[in-house]
This record gives structure tokens, C-alpha cells and sequence, in this order.
């Protein structure tokens, strides 16, 4: 179970890997429709500019699918990850062309599965409006309507190729197809039995994510705060992703026609509004507004309440470890360095209050109807032009009162219960000297003394983490370092991880350790790479 635990969270972290551009979408989308629907003349040279960047932001959003394939490849290869990536890309064009031939020698193009040609053959109207929602053309290509998720088999299947033939050797005379060209010829390959298992497999999986969707727009806000719950409950396992995600970009979470344009999932049809200069708002069920609150008001109130927690002659160096976090939080909201602050001292605060506290932040968001763009400051941009979409009156009150609320939840809970949070004891927020990390790794003042110095934090990782030949792979996700190891008992103590190397958590798992950084954790696995050189 460990094992497979690690590979789910090896893949909860690659699902990260193209999040970036999902972010330029929402800016590219939000402001370029703004000027140009709003703003600016059309026909004007900035009109034109403008216009770019917001088919770009479509560009981007239309193609889900194949950034996942590419990027999942990219991030689960062991080595050679350019190849990998360029693997992924081939492997989805084969498997989506795949597809839709497999699809035309039984008699199915596009001309075939409209809805009139359907009922023409004796369909039903609805039997025919299902089976026409299959089917889809993609980056040119007739084949199954299958959003992210054909990106996310692509890539998945490209890298496993990819780690198991790259370092293929063949007989002289066939050298030159040798290692990463193999892995070329091996993926195209793969997508012939990928593409015909996947024609007669999909439309019972799109009957199920069909089932899924009935259930979360009929259990109302039940399901609101189902997925609320879940979606912060399995962010210490790091899968947390996997839940999101299908709503957000996928059917799962739904389907909307917009100026003549089909969106799925609520992000996608968000951004459809904010492009539409007919849309005068967003949709309220969108699972993300819920974030608003706890972001805003519910951490800083959690935050607010560890302070007051805190012996008085600690406070100051609370207040140190905690604004930071909060600030992070509220202007590009990565919750992770708050949230870790206190789930390792007191996990069941963190699961039976916290994740409770979160899905009914969805649920009063929902109930009160706020519709937004973004849930932190930074990502609220785009809403300033384009205010007349925004529906938030209700955030005026309910941020204080989540506030408030979350404040005396966190006091209550840690006060009767003395949970250890920040402050509460003696040592638990001192910075640890490098002489005592070394006596603690080492055991002896002489190795300390001379690995004092000027070592960067980059190295000093690496040290901790049992130097570089016990490194097997290094990535990372939106917060966290992960690494695989060949021996887990060369990995420093916990405490020296976050009281040394500034690090907010330490995750273990069978093989791997994640450790919390926040946001600069990629600049940090960059030199980490750069240091062992990789990639």
C-alpha cells in the first residue's frame, strides 16, 4: 500500500507540472476580453494586440489535453525528460488519430455521429445527443471527446515506456534506433492496442463520469461540502489534485454553451464568461469560491489563534513564522506552509476541524450565491476589468465572520486539548546552528566544526538527505521537494529538516520523502538538480 501510495503522489505532483498554464489562462482570457469587449475600438492596433492575447488564453484552454500528455511524461521520466516529453506529444497524436481511424473502419466520423444522421439510423433523440457528446475533433484529429484525461493516459503510458526502454541497447548495425530513439519507435508502437482498447473502454468511463456528474449537481450542497472536505483532507497525502481537477477541467464538473461554444468543467466555463461580452457573471457553483474565506479569513483567523496560543515571550518569533505564511497565502494562494504550520503537531485539528471548517467555507460561498475570478489577491487581477461580472456583496461580511469563527475554533480546540502548536513550548520555533545539525547527523563536534562554512542551503539538502550517491530522482510539486532514496535510515531527523533547513514539514513514504518549502521550492529543486546534475 505504501508503494502505491508513493506512485499516486508521484503522479498527484506531475499533474502540477502544466498548472502554469492554466494560470496564464485565466490572465490571458480575463484581461485581453476585457479590453476588447469593454475597452478598446475594435479595429484599433491595441484592439489587435489585445485579441492575441486572449486567443492565445483559448489557445492554451482548447488543448488541455495534449500539455497534459507532454507534461506528465515529462515529470514521471527518470532521465532524458526532454525525450520523454517529446514522446508524450508523439504518443498522443498517434492514440487520438488512433482512435478516430479505428472509429471511420466501423463507420463513425464526423459526419456519422451528428445527432441528425443518428436519428436518421433509428437513434433516439437523447440516445443520439449522448452518443453524439463523445466525439470531438482535437488539434485536428476526429476522435473521442475524452478532455484532460486522454493527456493523462498519453503521459502516463509515454513515460513508463519511456523509463522502461531508454536506456535500450541493440546490435551494432541497428545502433543508431538505440535508447531515446527507441522509445520513440516503442510509443507509437504502444498507441495501436492504447487506441482500440480505449475506442471500446471509453463509453462505458464517460457513462461513469456522466453517473459522477448527476451525483454532484443533484446532492446539491451536499456535494459542495463532500468536495470541499475531501479536497483539503487529502492534501497531506498529496492527491488532493486528483479530486480538483476533474471538476475543474472536465465534464465531471460540468458543461455550459457560451456564445455558441461548448465549456467543460468550471474553470473552463469561467473563463468562457470572462471572455464573453454577454456574460454578466460567473457561475456560483464553481467548487472554488469556497477558497475566498478560508483563504482570506479562515487561515489568517487559524493563524491569528496559534499567536494568541503562543507563550507571550515566544510570540514575536510566532509572528515571524506565521505572517509570512498568511501573506503568502492571501496573494497567489498556496496554503500549504500555513496549513503544515500546524497538521504535524496536532493532526486531528487538522482533519476533524480544519477540513470540516473548509467544505462548509464551499458551502456558504454556494449558498450565498458569490461569484468570482480567483480566490487569492494576485489571481484577482483580471476582475478589475471586467467588476460588472463580479457578485461578492456577501464576502463583505461572511470573510469577519469566518474569521472570527476559525479563531475560536483554533483557541478552543488547542487550549483544552495543550496542543504543541508554535510558541507553546520551550525550543519549538529556535533555529537549530549548523553545529548542532551536524552533531545530531553525525554524532561528533569534529564533523561539525568542519562542515561549518558557508555551504548553500541547496547543498546542505542534499547532505541531509544522505548525500548524493543515496539520491535516486528529484522533483517537486506547488510546495514540496520530493525525492527518492536508496536508503531512507541516511535522511536527517525531522527536526533538524525544519528547525535547520528551513524546510515546514517532512511527508515519509516508503522509498520517497516529501519535504514542505512552500512556493520556493522550485527555485530550490532547481539548484538541487543543478548541484547533482541532473537533467
Amino acid at each position: 500500500m505504501k508503494n502505491i501510495q508513493a506512485k499516486i503522489q508521484t503522479f498527484a505532483g506531475a499533474m502540477m507540472v502544466p498548472v502554469i498554464l492554466l494560470v496564464l489562462v485565466g490572465f490571458f482570457v480575463g484581461i485581453g476580453s476585457a479590453f476588447t469587449n469593454y475597452i478598446l475600438p475594435e479595429g484599433s492596433l491595441l484592439y489587435k494586440l489585445f485579441s492575441m492575447i486572449t486567443n492565445m488564453g483559448f489557445m492554451f484552454m482548447g488543448n488541455l489535453q495534449l500539455w497534459f500528455a507532454v507534461a506528465i511524461a515529462f515529470a514521471l521520466a527518470k532521465k532524458e525528460k526532454g525525450w520523454a516529453a517529446f514522446a508524450g506529444l508523439i504518443l498522443y497524436c498517434c492514440f487520438a488519430s488512433g482512435i478516430g481511424c479505428w472509429a471511420s473502419l466501423n463507420g463513425w466520423n464526423a459526419e456519422t455521429t451528428s445527432v441528425e444522421a443518428l436519428i436518421s439510423v433509428g437513434y433516439t433523440e437523447q440516445a443520439a445527443m449522448n452518443f453524439n457528446v463523445l466525439w470531438t475533433n482535437a488539434i485536428g484529429f476526429f476522435t473521442y471527446d475524452m478532455g484532460i484525461f486522454s493527456g493523462i493516459i498519453c503521459g502516463i503510458l509515454a513515460a513508463a515506456v519511456h523509463n522502461r526502454f531508454v536506456d535500450t541497447r541493440l546490435p551494432a548495425m541497428f545502433a543508431f534506433f538505440a535508447g531515446t530513439k527507441f522509445v520513440i519507435i516503442m510509443v507509437a508502437l504502444v498507441s495501436v492496442p492504447a487506441a482500440i482498447a480505449t475506442y471500446y473502454i471509453w463509453p462505458f468511463i464517460a457513462g461513469g463520469l456522466q453517473g459522477i456528474t448527476r451525483f454532484i449537481g443533484e446532492s446539491g450542497l451536499f456535494g459542495t461540502f463532500v468536495f470541499g472536505t475531501l479536497d483539503k483532507a487529502l492534501l497531506p497525502f498529496g492527491i488532493h489534485h486528483l479530486i480538483a481537477f476533474p471538476i475543474e477541467y472536465s465534464s465531471v464538473g460540468g458543461t455550459m454553451m457560451i456564445d455558441g461554444t461548448l465549456y467543460e468543467g468550471v474553470k473552463n466555463i469561467m473563463n468562457g464568461q470572462a471572455a464573453s461580452a454577454s456574460a454578466t457573471g460567473y457561475i456560483v457553483r464553481n467548487f472554488t469560491n469556497g477558497r475566498l474565506l478560508f483563504q482570506l479569513a479562515g487561515l489568517p483567523g487559524a493563524s491569528f489563534a496559534m499567536y494568541r496560543c503562543a507563550r507571550k515571550e515566544n510570540r514575536k518569533k510566532v509572528a515571524s513564522l506565521l505572517v509570512p505564511a498568511v501573506f503568502t497565502l492571501a496573494m497567489v494562494g498556496v496554503s500549504e506552509p500555513m496549513e503544515y504550520t500546524f497538521l504535524f503537531v496536532a493532526p486531528l485539528l487538522y482533519w476533524l476541524v480544519y477540513a470540516p471548517l473548509c467544505g462548509l467555507c464551499y458551502v456558504l460561498a454556494e449558498v450565498f450565491e458569490i461569484s468570482i475570478n480567483g480566490t487569492a489577491l494576485f489571481f484577482m487581477i483580471p476582475n478589475l476589468f471586467q467588476p460588472q461580472k463580479v457578485h461578492a456583496m456577501a464576502a463583505i461580511w461572511l470573510l469577519p465572520l469566518t474569521f472570527v469563527v476559525y479563531y475560536f475554533a483554533f483557541k478552543l480546540i488547542i487550549e483544552k486539548f495543550n496542543l504543541k502548536t508554535p510558541g507553546r513550548e520551550d525550543g519549538d520555533i529556535r533555529l537549530m546552528s549548523k553545529k548542532e545539525y551536524n552533531d545530531i547527523r553525525q554524532g561528533t563536534q569534529e564533523a561539525a566544526d568542519a562542515e561549518a562554512g558557508a555551504d548553500s542551503l541547496e547543498e546542505r539538502i542534499i547532505e541531509a538527505l544522505g548525500g548524493a550517491d543515496n539520491i535516486l530522482n528529484v522533483t517537486c510539486c506547488a510546495t514540496r521537494l520530493r525525492v527518492s532514496l536508496k536508503d531512507e535510515n541516511l535522511l536527517a531527523p525531522d527536526e533538524a529538516w525544519k528547525e535547520y533547513l528551513e524546510a515546514r514539514g517532512v511527508v515519509h513514504v516508503k522509498g520517497s520523502v516529501q519535504i514542505i518549502y512552500g512556493v520556493q521550492v522550485q527555485g530550490i529543486t532547481t539548484r538541487v538538480k543543478d548541484i547533482l546534475h541532473m537533467d
